[in-house]
């Protein structure tokens, strides 16, 4: 799911990533992000900070998302692909 920053994925690519980043920020940092959220209320520029919260909550599903959802590959096609290294390098 790694994609180079500021590129814009499929809407629900973007849906996922958005919630990932959502559900991190909600379990770890749930009671500052309401006292941000009261903060945001009060300013000008709240659109402006709409938008880095949503390309900030992007990156950080982005990064869940890579952290949880990679499957490491399988243990006999590593040992396959290391009998095939060894047997290529005893030949050559």
């Amino acid at each position: 799911m790694t994609r180079e920053a500021g590129r814009p994925g499929r809407l629900d690519e973007q849906a996922v990533l958005l919630a990932a980043g959502l559900a991190d920020l909600a379990v770890s940092t749930l009671g500052s992000a309401l006292g941000a959220v009261r903060g945001l209320l009060r300013r000008s520029d709240a659109a402006d900070l709409a938008a880095q919260a949503e390309h900030d909550l992007t990156a950080r599903g982005r990064l869940v998302l890579d952290r949880y959802a990679v499957v490491p590959p399988a243990h006999l096609e590593v040992l396959a692909r290391h009998a095939l290294a060894r047997r290529a390098a005893d030949e050559g």
